[in-house]
């Protein structure tokens, strides 16, 4: 249950980071509460996680999921770079998230 809800949280900072973008510096009302509501839902989620998790596995997991995510959400839907460097970066990323899942005990 905790990497469920490890999972759900790294998606939520991804959410998070798309709205934060869409907020406009938190100059236009909905993308800026909704900055506020995936990123205190992401951080709760994480905190239970951390009932059980190693606190250094679940927050690099939760990190990778959200940098590598936006990343792509960045690349899909807003015109980032889909360098082939880029990608590679955000392939190590996952390839440390997924190893850590792998060798985690919980």
């Amino acid at each position: 249950m905790a990497w469920t809800l490890l999972g759900v949280a790294g998606i939520l900072e991804i959410a998070f980071a798309f709205y934060m973008k869409g907020s406009e510096g938190f100059t236009r009302l909905v993308p800026g509460v909704l900055t506020v509501i995936t990123g205190l839902s992401s951080v709760l989620l994480l905190s239970f996680s951390l009932r059980t998790l190693p606190v250094g596995t679940a927050y690099a997991v939760w990190t990778g999921i959200g940098a590598a995510g936006t990343a792509i959400v960045g690349m899909a839907l807003l015109g980032d770079s889909t360098s082939l460097p880029r990608i590679l970066c955000i392939a190590v990323i996952l390839a440390g998230v997924i190893g850590l899942k792998l060798v985690s005990v919980n």
